[in-house]
């Protein structure tokens, strides 16, 4: 049997801009996806601490160190710049691989969405 289960957190970004007149997406710094183990167009959902949203969108892969994360489409509607965000990636997962090496991968952000944690 398969879980569906939550693979990667990365916590305590701002949104840096939107661009509504986007097809959708969202834009993240090339360093916050290697560090959490994230692909340019996987999907991933976007939680807004600020209203309560969450999203389900593709990743676009962002100017390396620039600290870019930026809500692009229809999201854009629901962020604002400033508003603070987490995005998780999600994985299916053989229970068998669960119960033996199942870990979390955390990568908290800085004020500046700079990398100030991640676990190993």
């Amino acid at each position: 049997m398969y879980r569906c289960m939550c693979r990667c957190k990365v916590k305590g970004g701002r949104v840096t801009d939107k661009n509504l007149y986007y097809e959708g997406s969202i834009t993240i710094d090339a360093k916050i996806l290697s560090s959490a183990g994230i692909l340019p167009g996987e999907m991933v959902n976007v939680l807004n601490l600020n209203s309560g949203v969450r999203i389900s969108t593709y990743v676009i892969e962002g100017k390396e160190n620039s600290g870019t994360l930026c809500l692009n489409g229809p999201a854009a509607r629901h962020f604002e710049k400033g508003d603070e965000i987490i995005i998780l990636g999600i994985s299916f997962a053989e229970e068998s691989e669960i119960a033996e090496k199942w870990r979390m991968k955390i990568v908290e952000l800085d004020d500046n969405n700079r990398i100030k944690f991640e676990n190993r």
